[in-house]
């Protein structure tokens, strides 16, 4: 069984002390890849250095929504120039809106279409952040679409109702499931978790953040990606193996990645 981790942050200061052991471990997990994302661009070189180090992993360069102050006349240009200069990264983002915990949303939004006109342009996948935005953004990527073409990405960290969740379906996005989904009250996502179609539908950690059970509360990390793959194949009714080949072919497909899925 092979798993693909389609959203860490293993760049962090809470994992430099055992990295190599966290790798042994997501190993020994079947995590044959991961997609590493970005929070700021700054953190680039940080990242890149980890791919480096670590041939499993792709990457992503992007500016979150909370950081979209940092936005500046120059950091469209720097983000597409670092996503141009490495065959690794493989997407732009994260990016998104989250009016949960930001009420900027003029300023979240213009920097949101900004990475949607460079995921165009480079033809790469949007890794998206949404809380509390569903609307707003759905309503950003349809005109987008309309007025610049077709962009593909994923929701990540999904927590959208059944109802927003095909709404970006139609749109043409994949759906991301974390942690969140093993939640014991969070009942909506785990709803979603059964309508999303076969071939839209990826697993991930967000680590550290959001550990599934049984290991809630705990630093979250690549190799707990089984947990949440485990979870959704239940809510689902399929094996865990099946859950596994699915999710691998659909990253690999949105991602570009030449990984063969189907070597158990």
């Amino acid at each position: 069984m092979q798993l693909i981790d389609t959203h860490v942050h293993i760049n962090f200061d809470v994992f430099n002390s055992d990295l190599e052991d966290i790798r042994q471990r997501w190993q020994q997990a079947g995590v044959v890849h991961l997609v590493h994302s970005c929070v700021e661009p700054q953190e680039f070189n940080a990242i890149k250095a980890i791919a480096d180090r670590f041939p499993e992993l792709s990457y992503a360069v992007g500016l979150h929504p909370l950081d979209a102050h940092k936005w500046t006349s120059t950091t469209a240009t720097q983000i597409e120039e670092l996503a141009a200069s490495d065959p690794q990264v493989v997407a732009i983002g994260e990016t998104g809106l989250d009016f949960y915990k930001a009420d900027n949303k003029e300023q979240q939004e213009f920097v949101f279409r900004q990475q949607l006109t460079i995921a165009k342009k480079l033809n790469k996948p949007l890794i998206i952040h949404c809380r509390d935005a569903a609307h707003s953004m759905a309503e950003i990527i349809d005109d987008f679409q309309k007025n610049q073409g077709l962009v593909k990405g994923v929701m990540h960290c999904w927590g959208g109702n059944p109802e927003e969740t095909k709404i970006f379906i139609d749109l043409g996005f994949y759906i991301s499931f974390s942690g969140t989904v093993t939640f014991k009250k969070a009942t909506q996502i785990q709803e979603s978790a059964k309508i999303v179609d076969d071939d839209r539908l990826l697993v991930e950690t967000d680590c550290p953040f959001l550990a599934p059970v049984p290991k809630r509360g705990k630093r979250n990390e690549p190799a707990y990606v089984k947990y949440v793959a485990e979870k959704v194949a239940e809510l689902r009714g399929v094996t865990l193996e099946s859950l596994a080949l699915q999710t691998s072919e659909n990253a690999c497909r949105l991602f570009g990645l030449s990984i063969d899925t189907k070597n158990t």
